[in-house]
């Protein structure tokens, strides 16, 4: 089976919880050592698992200087502890979806997950949404979950973990694929920080959901007003 190509979807977008808002330092930096001072000053090196990803990402992939840089960086340094579909633990990447709905549709799976495993009957958490450009050539693997079945597993990120390092360790931008979670829709998972660009702060949404329905509600909040270097 020959490899296809294709490039992301543009705009992309991606749902970060509120609570994660941008830190604006690292919008102010011109230089890679200047980088290390910030995280270290805001406490990312605290964490020994953070700087070690930090060692792991090389600097010529550093992202800082423009908008929302932190929010780029935090996708590849801050991982879940058993990595995501697409990466490992060892260091993040950046997962994008073709519109809002998909993208919300992502986040309340995850969000459901963790409401059975902390046995509650609901969940309700409040997402900053975010636009972005994603630059590059993506494995384009759509409509292969009859090809790919174990990279499409709804449960086991085992397969589509080793395609996703890799895509990563060949150079290569990312993975341009099926949502598992909606019927129509397409993620994108990013490896390269650098190609992820024109990052914009869109709006704030509340994403509820029940433990044992599969219904998602989303309620856009009103507008609120945006820290300095978000359009």
């Amino acid at each position: 089976m020959r490899d296809r190509f294709a490039e992301a979807p543009r705009p992309s977008f991606r749902l970060i919880p509120s609570q994660f808002p941008p830190i604006g330092l690292f919008e102010t930096v011109t230089r890679g050592a200047d980088l290390e001072a910030v995280m270290e000053l805001v406490g990312w090196t605290n964490d020994r698992l953070v700087a070690d990803r930090i060692r792991r990402l090389p600097e010529a992939e550093w992202v800082y200087g423009a908008p929302n840089s932190s929010i780029v960086m935090a996708a590849f340094l801050h991982v879940a502890p058993g990595g995501m579909r697409f990466n490992g633990p060892d260091l993040g990447a950046w997962y994008a979806a073709d519109n809002l709905k998909t993208a919300a549709a992502e986040v309340g799976h995850h969000l459901r997950r963790e409401a059975v495993a902390r046995g509650v009957a609901t969940m309700a958490r409040t997402y900053r949404s975010y636009s972005a450009n994603l630059a590059g050539d993506y494995l384009d693997i759509r409509g292969e979950q009859t090809l790919r079945p174990d990279v499409y597993d709804g449960t086991s990120y085992a397969a589509s973990q080793v395609l996703g390092e890799e895509v990563r360790s060949s150079g290569g931008a990312g993975i341009l694929y099926d949502s598992v979670r909606l019927r129509g829709g397409v993620n994108i998972v990013a490896h390269r920080p650098r190609n992820i660009r024109d990052v914009v702060q869109v709006d704030h949404f509340e994403i509820t959901v029940s433990a044992t329905d599969r219904r998602i509600d989303v309620r856009k909040l009103a507008s609120r007003r945006r820290p300095r270097g978000n359009a």
